[in-house]
């Protein structure tokens, strides 16, 4: 495609991303799972931190489109594109769920979208190593991030517990991914800012 057409299909898959209407090409881990009676208190933790989750994958959307905008090679390209499909799934997850639980997803959604694709863009444009190191980084804090919330959604709420499980397997397998094809580690330092920028993420998303 030419950077025009780029342009427009990338446009076209903001808009899906911000306007919920993502459909996933894998069933959801919840579907097959019982839904459990939570009372209040866990309910309202379990909307507050699935929607967080939820702009999280927001963020990781556009942070691939980004970066796939700006890619050099082909081959990262597609990675980076196959990578968001996969993403895809996990936003239409989260939706839902916080939908089944009563609650809504943050109206943040589309300034976290646009900084996400811009800062996804510039990582791209320094480099494909770089770009992948940017990936590896990212889904080891996204990591760390879904573990913390699995100590803190109840124990029975395993319809919630069911996607974030899944959502880790396949986030830790595209930061393994990232690192065979090639990316950096990035200095700590970064590190520690990307894992500040998380933080302001998830207290802003969580009632908002």
């Amino acid at each position: 495609m030419g950077p025009l057409d780029r342009l427009i299909e990338g446009f076209d898959q903001a808009l899906r991303t911000v306007s919920g209407v993502t459909k996933p090409a894998r069933e959801s881990p919840a579907e097959n799972v019982a839904d459990a009676e939570l009372d209040q208190s866990a309910r309202r933790q379990s909307i507050g931190l699935m929607r967080v989750n939820h702009t999280g994958e927001v963020c990781a959307q556009a942070l691939y489109e980004g970066q796939a905008s700006t890619a050099r090679d082909d081959t990262t390209r597609e990675a980076l594109l196959n990578a968001a499909r996969e993403e895809a799934d996990h936003l239409a997850w989260c939706r839902s769920r916080v939908a089944e639980l009563g609650g809504r997803t943050s109206v943040l959604d589309p300034a976290f979208y646009v900084g996400s694709w811009l800062l996804g863009a510039a990582t791209g444009a320094l480099g494909d190593r770089v770009s992948l190191a940017f990936v590896e980084a990212t889904e080891d804090e996204v990591c760390q991030h879904i573990d913390r919330h699995l100590e803190k959604i109840a124990r029975t709420d395993e319809r919630s517990r069911a996607v974030l499980s899944t959502i880790r397997e396949d986030e830790s397998r595209h930061g393994h991914d990232a690192l065979e094809r090639g990316g950096l580690m990035l200095p700590t330092p970064v590190k520690r800012a990307m894992r500040l920028a998380s933080k302001v993420m998830t207290e802003t998303t969580y009632r908002v």
